[in-house]
């Protein structure tokens, strides 16, 4: 029996509420950041930082990484949004889709090191403790690409296709009415939540510190970016035959793979604090003194 003939789409993006009107994209971007704010929290509390800190990197993180996310898209797909004719606002209504992950990474990581240096925290630490939840947050918002149905894959006979109107403007010119595609907005969701599990694990099995977790999420993620990117037809800027983003999945391996080497050299040990030296609160730097003197005294 085929329990599962093809995978619909939604009908519906948005909820109105009186005069307000909620897109389902921008309710999962949210929720998946509000999750990878709370978590990134806690870990950081665990390893002894005062509890809300993650607050005060996340205030500059966030807005960096939606403005990064942002002009990366619409640098990249130039065709979209200018055009004779064209609705300049559009560039500016994030709500119908359209932030680069590999955008939102690179300014964001930049909001973060401010943020962390503002904090008193080590950046190292800041963004070992937010990888993982970044995956979780980025497997989250693309449900919001299901309800936008978009970024879907070639089309496929398998019984997971993804069933995308003829009407939606998205629809492949030349291609027969009834074809189901591949749903990549569900591969990328899976492998994101899986590879954030397997981040975890091996964080906590190999005691990885010094941002070799970071280093190991941009190259989890953009493995699993490549064979996803090689499926999608949505539009795209292409360079030496390949679209950008698997450029930019490839740069953020070397660059993860570059991070784990040169980290495990320098700092092979744990790092002895997750705040900066000499920015510590004063109740810990109280005790660590106490701890020094008490050291001295026996000896």
């Amino acid at each position: 029996m085929n329990f599962l003939a093809s995978i619909p789409s939604p009908e519906i993006s948005y909820l109105d509420l009186g005069p307000v009107r909620i897109h389902f994209y921008a309710l999962f971007i949210l929720t998946g950041i509000a999750l990878a704010t709370f978590m990134a929290d806690r870990t950081l509390t665990r390893r002894g930082a005062e509890k809300g800190v993650f607050l005060d990197v996340a205030l500059w993180a966030v807005p960096a990484g939606i403005i990064g996310g942002r002009l990366f898209h619409v640098i990249t797909h130039p065709r979209d949004y200018f055009y004779e004719g064209a609705d300049l606002l559009a560039v500016f209504r994030i709500w119908e889709g359209g932030l680069a992950i590999f955008g939102a990474i690179t300014l964001g990581a930049v909001g973060a090191w401010w943020g962390a240096r503002q904090a008193g925290l080590r950046f190292s630490a800041v963004a070992d403790a937010v990888a993982p939840w970044v995956l979780v947050a980025q497997g989250i918002g693309r449900l919001g690409n299901y309800f936008n149905q978009e970024l879907f894959g070639i089309p496929t006979t398998l019984p997971w296709g993804l069933e995308i109107p003829i009407t939606n403007p998205a629809y492949p010119n030349g291609l027969p009415e009834g074809l189901t595609f591949h749903p990549t907005f569900l591969y990328e969701m899976l492998w994101n939540f899986a590879g954030a599990a397997a981040i975890l694990y091996l964080a906590s099995k190999l005691q990885l510190q010094w941002g070799k977790v970071f280093g190991l999420y941009l190259v989890v993620y953009s493995f699993g970016r490549i064979w996803i990117e090689s499926i999608r037809i949505d539009p795209s800027e292409v360079i030496l035959g390949l679209r950008i983003n698997i450029w930019s999945a490839l740069i953020g391996i070397a660059i993860g793979i570059i991070i784990i080497w040169v980290q495990s050299r320098r700092h092979p040990g744990l790092e002895p604090s997750v705040y900066a030296d000499g920015r510590e609160p004063a109740e810990q730097m109280a005790e660590a003194d106490s701890a020094d003197n008490n050291a001295e005294q026996k000896s």
